[in-house]
């Protein structure tokens, strides 16, 4: 494991040296999100969280860590196939919107409607009248979410070209994550220029002040998962909540701003 390093409300680094901090750290935060959950169910709140980032930015492993210890029959992982042929004849959001929360429901979207921004875009799997209205249609729709009571939360996990690879070459020599190993892989490093102007349109088109895009910066695995946790805390409004577990360090999980693409704070 990694390691990394976070900064709490003081400004005090810490170190994420050990597994043991690490693994305690993460205890007291699942331990606070089932608070949340309770919370969340006993008021019937609808949450949505949307987890995006390139291939290997490490969404598996933030996801499972965040609902290991919640309730599971409240709490969903959506993660779609690729559409269907009838799919491909419906509303580009239908196949999704049978995926959103119900009252008192706590719902994660492994990738989501922002493939279509993503890899479909990339890989030319939509045209490009199909690519704009998407564009043009997608932050009515969050807003509509929005306005219904559906809480929606937007993180755009973010590493660099160098981690991506040793990543994925990783993944390729790992018997127990094959599952994972996709032809999309192979061309992932090879249009990773392409994959970020797409990025860069999609953040910048689609970062609004209703469901604005948080980045997170990915490239140690337990730092990340860490601060985007206690982001997600800070996120919610519940009783007796624990302060010190929402100081995310604001260099690992930002909100979008345009000028971080020319600055550098986003991968190039």
């Amino acid at each position: 494991m990694g390691k990394g390093k976070k900064k709490n409300g003081n400004g005090e680094g810490i170190d994420w040296d050990s597994d043991e901090k690490y693994e305690a750290m993460l205890r007291q935060l699942q331990i606070e999100l089932v608070k949340v959950q309770r919370h969340i169910i006993a008021q019937g709140q609808k949450v949505l969280v949307i987890v995006e980032g390139r291939d290997a930015a490490g969404k598996d492993g933030t996801i499972k860590r965040i609902t290991e210890h919640m309730s599971p029959r409240e709490t969903r992982v959506v993660a779609l196939p690729k559409p269907s042929d009838i799919d491909r004849t419906c509303w580009y959001f239908q196949r999704y919107v049978a995926h959103l929360p119900a009252g008192g429901e706590f719902v994660i979207f492994n990738r989501s409607w922002y493939n279509r921004a993503g890899v479909e875009r990339v890989l030319d799997f939509c045209t490009d009248n199909e690519y704009e209205d998407f564009m043009r249609s997608v932050v009515p729709f969050e807003q509509m979410l929005v306005n219904s009571g559906i809480r929606v939360l937007k993180y755009y996990l973010d590493i660099d070209r160098k981690e991506q690879i040793e990543r994925l070459r990783e993944r390729a020599a790992d018997p127990l994550k094959q599952w994972k190993i996709s032809p999309i892989d192979a061309v992932a490093t090879k249009k990773w220029d392409a994959y970020s102007e797409a990025r860069n349109a999609m953040l910048t088109r689609t970062h609004n002040a209703i469901t604005p895009w948080h980045v997170v910066k990915a490239d140690d695995k337990p730092t990340a998962r860490i601060n985007l946790f206690m982001h997600l805390l800070g996120k919610m409004q519940y009783p007796d909540i624990d302060a010190d577990l929402t100081r995310h360090d604001p260099q690992i999980v930002f909100e979008f701003n345009p000028q971080q693409l020319d600055a550098g704070a986003i991968a190039r």
